[in-house]
């Protein structure tokens, strides 16, 4: 019974995460369906932010400076979501020219590469 107890500290902090991270301490309508949807939409980000989280931000390169077991949702988005890129138009394509030196362009590209290959 106390290590079911203990548990429920993890518990009320991935949905802390949920809330605050995710912006989604109040619901947008009154209507049951809307605030379901909204709420099975957030679920879906928050879980493909930690994937993203789980592959980028462990191991060498990761930008982060302290080792932890796990990397909050606002981390993840702080670390590879606000990453500097300037939009480049040539021959009908739009490129992404992203800051090479920056401490987290290598996390980025190691994710990007891992889940889109060329």
């Amino acid at each position: 019974m106390i290590a079911l107890y203990e548990k429920r500290g993890l518990s009320e902090q991935f949905h802390s995460e949920i809330k605050t991270d995710l912006d989604l301490e109040r619901l947008p309508s009154g209507k049951f369906a809307t605030n379901a949807l909204v709420l099975t939409l957030g679920g879906f980000a928050y879980k493909i932010l930690r994937i993203l989280g789980q592959n980028g931000l462990w191991g060498r390169f990761s930008p982060v400076r302290h080792p932890v077991k796990r990397r909050r949702v606002r981390t993840v988005i702080q670390e590879l979501m606000y990453l500097a890129a300037r939009v480049i138009r040539t021959g009908r394509r739009l490129k992404l020219q992203f800051v090479r030196h920056g401490p987290t362009f290598r996390a980025f590209r190691r994710v990007y590469l891992r889940f889109c290959p060329a």
